[in-house]
């Protein structure tokens, strides 16, 4: 364990070992770098990833333990069933990604700030283009009304933010995305950082070297999926 963060160059060739990440702030590993794809595709792949305020230089983390969701064992509460029985709303995959992050960008800009900077959607915009980064949207007639992004590779999903403009909806975005890559035979989502509202969803902590070993067996297993592109159905509730 190190006390100092280390600095990344312009160009990226690696990541330090994560044995140089801080406890306190918990998990900060290092400053600088890019947010290119191939930068990004290889942080996550190592269980790095950028989170930083506007103004401020990229910022790169890995925090341990580390909050993750089993695909297929999300929580589902018995009104949170009963309203998608009804199917008020409509969800979709990768129909309007940039829709959905700037929604989750303008969200957090007003409650916690604006770690989802412009050069972080464009950044997230160019996984997208390239085929690592997906969108849920959850739809009221034509109105965007809930939804998250996050990135996959192989068999993993790291889920970045999410957004609700009516009640629930971003729990219903995680509840398809849950369903859908368990069929997929997605093996882990990671969730990041522990928080009650994820927990309450049935997510767990576990410890950095196990969240490792998950990203090192499945990272480069292909998933059962040939396209994301998809209106999306409840099967069995």
């Amino acid at each position: 364990m190190s006390d100092t963060i280390i600095l990344l160059p312009d160009r990226v060739t690696g990541f330090p070992s994560l044995d140089h990440a801080l406890k306190q702030p918990d998990g900060l590993l290092a400053i600088g770098g890019n947010l290119e794809v191939d930068t990004l595709v290889m942080a996550y792949q190592k269980g790095i990833f950028p989170w930083f305020n506007e103004g401020d230089p990229i910022l790169w983390w890995s925090p341990s333990p580390r909050m993750v969701l089993k695909p297929g064992e999300l929580k589902l509460s018995r009104s949170l069933r009963k309203l998608l029985r009804k199917n008020f709303y409509q969800v979709t995959f990768d129909y309007d990604f940039s829709a959905v992050i700037a929604a989750c960008a303008s969200t957090h800009r007003d409650s916690e700030g604006t770690w989802i900077t412009h050069a972080m959607i464009d950044a997230y915009t160019a996984l997208n283009d390239a085929g690592h980064a997906h969108s849920i949207e959850v739809w009221q007639e034509d109105s965007l009304v809930g939804g998250l992004y996050g990135v996959a590779l192989g068999r993993i999903f790291f889920a970045e933010s999410m957004f609700s403009k009516k009640s629930n909806t971003s729990k219903i975005a995680m509840a398809a995305l849950s369903e859908q890559l368990s069929v997929w035979q997605f093996q882990l989502i990671d969730c990041q950082v522990y928080s009650d509202h994820l927990d309450s969803l049935g997510a767990k902590l576990i410890s950095r070297t196990r969240f490792l070993d998950y990203l090192e067996r499945y990272c480069s297993q292909t998933p059962s999926c040939a396209n994301w592109k998809q209106v999306w159905q409840w099967n069995d509730l």
